[in-house]
């Protein structure tokens, strides 16, 4: 077959597309503007808090920086999407319900007038993902986005670990990695490192990708993973990518192989260096440290026996910084009990189950594994991070997971030009016979 066959153009090119009687057009990608929209939410959900950075910056810049960097991207979003064109979805649609409960409790001020502010961040932030879901049709385009931005961060990670190994790796933290040139903590830095390996191993084993580029991001992510020593996201990796190479097991023979070969590597990686993984599970911790979660479950008893109003328990105490007694909560569920009270967290589950049972109805696919890697990660983590309830990389994971499981938009076909006939006359027609 001769001719110029690219990927998404029709054969005979895109004007015969068009001219052809009946001819469906391909849905428009999404334009580049996505991506930097994409690059100014994930800076928004850095943060603020984090380890002292070489240069030292006010934390009032770092918020202005940020809640500038989501400010732009509505305004960017909204620009590329004047029409209001948006695809229905549950996700968002839960997103814009837990503003209910979060602006009932911070209406209150009992946590102050930044309870307001932060109600209005989050309503920023599901607006933007509401203009975004134009370009939500199924493809790994926002996987990509993910992928390349969180890279972008980790480079940033590692710069500072070039520029300055004392600052980033600090007594203060017990020598795990930090952020130095933006404040970053150990978590975060893990958090990021085990999503995009993750998702870089699945575009892999569908050969969305050729194995040199995933190098490039596998191989100094999983260092950095492991100069950061955290163990939910380490455990979050596993346990996402043998959920989302499961699904795929009976449909790839490479998921198949990779399967195989990671388990005999685990193996002999278990029996080879078993004392080596235990000091780095532990990190110097004692066992009674390491079983109170490192003092996050006395947080979790003390905020429990907190005497509450009806009202309180119903819709929490107002949007905060996911702190109780002046300790971080370290619990999505508790966080969100705590701020947006049982309504939040029934919105809360409602999301990670409506989104995992779309994945399970779905076919087998490299969107439906991504998906139950990302929607089973941040499941895992919620255990001891806080963020499901509010904007955060957390929900930005799971919105690449609704953009994944969304169903490609359908091609409108093109009217067919009516042809007008003209009468022939009789005597034309008795000449035509003869």
């Amino acid at each position: 077959m001769g001719g110029n066959l690219r990927r998404g153009v029709l054969p005979g090119g895109p004007a015969t597309a068009d001219k052809q009687p009946g001819a469906e057009p391909r849905p428009a990608g999404a334009p580049r503007i996505v991506g930097i929209v994409w690059g100014l939410l994930v800076l928004n959900t850095l943060g603020s808090a984090g380890a002292k950075t070489i240069i030292p910056l006010p934390r009032s810049l770092i918020q202005m920086v940020t809640m500038g960097a989501l400010v732009a991207a509505f305004a960017l979003a909204l620009a590329v999407n004047l029409q209001l064109r948006i695809r229905a979805s549950a996700f968002v649609f839960l997103l814009t319900l837990l503003l209910v409960p979060s602006v009932i409790s911070s209406a209150n001020l009992e946590s102050g007038f930044g309870a307001l502010f932060r109600c209005a961040r989050l309503a920023l932030f599901v607006g933007t993902l509401w203009l975004l879901s134009r370009w939500w049709d199924g493809s790994p385009t926002f996987v990509r986005h993910h992928i390349r931005m969180y890279f972008a961060v980790l480079g940033s990670v590692a710069a500072g670990l070039v520029i300055s190994p004392g600052a980033a790796m600090p007594e203060l933290y017990g020598g795990r990695l930090v952020g130095a040139l933006w404040p970053l903590t150990p978590p975060q830095i893990g958090q990021y490192a085990a999503v995009i390996i993750g998702l870089t191993v699945l575009l892999v084993l569908s050969r969305r990708t050729d194995g040199r580029s995933a190098a490039v991001v596998i191989v100094p992510a999983l260092v950095l993973l492991a100069l950061t020593h955290t163990r939910t996201a380490t455990l979050g990796l596993l346990i996402g990518l043998v959920l989302a190479i499961g699904s795929l097991v009976l449909t790839s023979a490479a998921a198949r192989r990779f399967f195989a070969w990671a388990v005999l590597c685990a193996t002999v990686a278990a029996v080879a260096f078993s004392s080596a993984l235990q000091a780095w599970f532990l990190r110097g911790q004692s066992k009674e440290n390491l079983s109170s979660l490192t003092g996050r479950a006395k947080v979790w008893d003390a905020l429990l026996a907190a005497p509450r109003t009806t009202s309180e328990q119903l819709f929490g105490m107002g949007l905060g910084d996911k702190s109780f007694g002046g300790l971080p909560i370290d619990n999505s569920w508790l966080a969100v009990y705590n701020e947006q009270g049982l309504t939040g967290t029934a919105i809360v589950a409602a999301i990670i189950i409506v989104l995992g049972g779309v994945a399970l109805l779905r076919p087998p696919s490299l969107p439906r594994a991504c998906a139950i890697f990302l929607i089973s990660y941040c499941a895992i983590a919620s255990y001891t991070e806080a963020g499901l309830g509010d904007a955060s990389p957390y929900l930005l994971h799971l919105t690449v997971a609704a953009s994944l499981l969304a169903a490609p938009a359908a091609a409108t076909p093109l009217a067919t030009p009516e042809v007008t006939q003209r009468r022939i006359p009789r005597w034309a027609q008795r000449s035509e016979v003869t």
